[in-house]
């Protein structure tokens, strides 16, 4: 059992959450001061939903082939990118660029999203041995269980930041310090982590623990 790389999957999950939620209600707060109508709001967000089902579907088939370590750095970096797009979102644009570009900024986030999600949980299934249940679901369950209580914390930081920081200096600060945990990510796990020995077929695209 790997406890360094366990620890290390575990602080990729938990760093994406807290910006995921902190994402959704900068945005959310952020477009509500500005005047947008709760149609316009809930627009926002829905190519985050939409891309996140169709890298759901996709996700194990990919990680199969690239590996694990592979799809989690690619999950946080998209989310990096989709933070620093927002980031340089001009406020004199006008109504519909603004939409359309936050929107495909939401459509990364969303890729991101089920990209983290898939590769943390199903690294930890890599990480215990194949003799050790009971261990697996332990691990799982500390995983998965923080994540409402992280998803919580989220929405209060991004409230946080965004009255201390503004929308463009929070989200700026969050795509530095996740991409803090992206370097860090890439440097301590190992390179055919979660790879398939035999390439897999699309039978076999999906992960679940």
């Amino acid at each position: 059992m790997n406890l360094r790389n366990y620890i290390v999957v575990t602080a990729a999950y938990w760093g994406f959450t807290l910006t995921d939620g902190a994402l959704r209600m900068l945005t959310l707060l952020h477009f509500a001061q500005l005047g947008y109508s709760p149609v316009r709001l809930a627009t926002l967000f829905l190519f985050y939903e939409f891309f996140g089902i169709v890298t759901n579907l996709l996700g194990g088939w990919l990680a199969s082939r690239l590996g694990l370590r592979v799809t989690l750095l690619a999950g946080l970096a998209l989310q990096v990118a989709a933070l620093g797009m927002l980031a340089l979102l001009d406020p004199t644009w006008a109504a519909g660029v603004a939409l359309g570009y936050v929107m495909a900024a939401q459509a990364l986030s969303g890729i991101a999203k089920d990209l983290t999600k898939m590769s943390a949980k199903s690294a930890i299934k890599v990480l215990v041995p194949a003799d050790a249940s009971g261990t697996l679901f332990r691990w799982v369950a500390i995983l998965t269980g923080s994540k409402n209580a992280l998803k919580g914390m989220g929405f209060f930081l991004g409230g946080f930041l965004l009255t201390v920081a503004g929308f463009a200096g929070a989200l700026g600060g969050m795509a530095a310090a996740l991409a803090v945990v992206l370097v860090g990510c890439a440097a301590m796990l190992p390179a055919d982590m979660g790879r398939a020995k035999a390439k897999a077929g699309w039978r076999l695209s999906l992960i679940h623990i």
